[in-house]
């Protein structure tokens, strides 16, 4: 993973005359292709943006002293465009999923005369949550199966398109559903007026229907067994030329999401304002046992998981090889890590996986207009300051609880809620969960809108 070195070894004799002093008199363009609509890239792009942390920590001193950055943000609704511009050399960083990822570093492999490098991730989840598929919340559909004979759109190309054609196979369904390629915004707004059956989509455009009330969720991402990232890949000449401007990227987007990860309501209201995701969608992924782990080391598991990922691409749309090898390069990371006081060994050893029923964690919150954010001993309590707050007149913003499976963050009214023999209070994600749930340990359902009296 680390080839800096030895990039460096061999452009030095032709970069003497440029490092022996000061880039006074130069322009350095540093384009920069993101997501700003995407959970998981927003601390490679509107963060970096919004808070100007680029101009915080890009070099300048020693042979950068005096130099002019031009920084140029882009925003995109999907990956596969802002690898078309870095190989037209529009772009030097591109911050997209796991899947455009790997398409990215292999188109530009087989070009034989351009490369990329991958070198950091924006965020993570280690089940696979950010994908996922839904239906309108009417639809009769509740499963894969019942998906034969329909259409599912999905962004061709992203992350979320990769988690579809790995489901569908899986299921023997690769030739009995009809793939559309829909944007997101098309796709949700298609789900919204019900002209399309079922739309796949990356983060966090599940979530964004499910709160809205036009969609409801029949698979989550977690459900494949493979983890989904984001990340950051830059023209690998870019990076030979000015190593130093890309260590101050990422030291940029480390700032990022640490600025995300100390106060999660905050990032998720100003996030909110840079781009129209709304801000209980945001805190979904943001906040204490959320969907999305802002960390950017390159772990292992990245790296088997996008080897996998490379594979099925391969067999299912023939893409090019790929020398991960050369392709992953953590070099500039962990010297961005270094300058930051952060240990990157720590880092890369440290994973955060979603459990059930976490240590020190309260198993559900509200989300208050004028109190804030209230976290509760059950959701049996929730349910019931919920009610007092309805009764009252108190506005809500949303309310949060956790898969008893899985540990994964859900939204209230999104979960099926199980009343347990033993009279606790249950949330699923899957509605063939909580009957199972029953039909084993006894029990009752639930509405989420539920009379407190239910719950005595």
């Amino acid at each position: 993973m680390d080839n800096r070195n030895s990039l460096l070894a061999t452009s030095l004799l032709g970069s003497v005359l440029l490092f022996s002093g000061p880039l006074a008199a130069e322009t350095i363009r540093i384009g920069i292709g993101h997501q700003s609509m995407v959970t998981n890239t927003v601390s490679g792009g509107i963060v970096l943006e919004k808070l100007d942390l680029l101009n915080k920590h890009l070099p300048h001193t020693g042979k950068y002293a005096g130099a002019d950055y031009q920084i140029e943000f882009r925003d995109y609704d999907s990956g596969p465009p802002i690898t078309n511009q870095m190989l037209a050399g529009k772009l030097d960083f591109g911050v997209m999923g796991d899947y455009p990822l790997i398409v990215n570093g292999a188109k530009f492999q087989a070009t034989g005369k351009q490369q990329t490098r991958f070198i950091a991730v924006t965020g993570y989840n280690l089940k696979g949550t950010g994908n996922g598929i839904v239906v309108p919340k009417d639809s009769p559909v509740q499963s894969l199966a019942d998906l034969a004979g329909k259409s599912l759109s999905t962004p061709v190309g992203s992350a979320a398109w990769g988690m579809t054609l790995k489901v569908l196979r899986d299921a023997g369904l690769s030739d009995k559903v009809t793939l559309v390629n829909q944007s997101p915004p098309v796709g949700a707004a298609n789900i919204a007026a019900g002209k399309i059956d079922a739309h796949a989509d990356f983060c966090p455009w599940s979530e964004i229907m499910e709160f809205r009330g036009t969609a409801r969720k029949i698979y989550d991402g977690s459900e494949a067994g493979i983890p989904t990232f984001h990340g950051i890949v830059v023209r690998d000449d870019f990076a030979r030329q000015y190593p130093e401007v890309v260590e101050g990227v990422l030291k940029a987007t480390l700032a990022a999401q640490q600025w995300i990860s100390e106060d999660p309501r905050r990032a998720a209201e100003k996030v909110a304002e840079w781009t129209g995701v709304e801000k209980e969608v945001l805190y979904l992924y943001f906040s204490q046992g959320g969907i999305s782990t802002m960390e950017a080391s390159i772990k292992p598991q990245w790296v088997e998981a996008m080897k996998y990922d490379h594979a099925l691409l391969q067999q299912e749309m023939q893409i090019p090889d790929l020398d991960f090898a050369s392709w992953i390069d953590d070099s500039y990371l962990k010297q961005a890590y270094a300058d930051m006081g952060l240990d990157y060994a720590a880092a890369v050893a440290s994973v955060v996986s979603p459990v059930a029923r976490a240590p020190g964690r309260k198993p559900a919150e509200i989300w208050f207009q004028d109190q804030g954010i209230v976290a509760y001993d059950s959701t049996a309590a929730m349910l019931a300051a919920e009610a007092d707050a309805k009764a009252s007149g108190e506005t809500i913003n949303a309310t949060y609880v956790y898969d008893n499976l899985t540990g994964l963050k859900l939204f209230g009214k999104a979960a099926y809620l199980v009343k347990d023999a033993s009279g606790e209070v249950l949330a699923f994600m899957k509605k063939s969960d909580s009957e199972q749930h029953i039909a084993q340990h006894g029990g009752s359902a639930l509405l989420t809108d539920a009379p407190v009296a239910m719950l005595d």
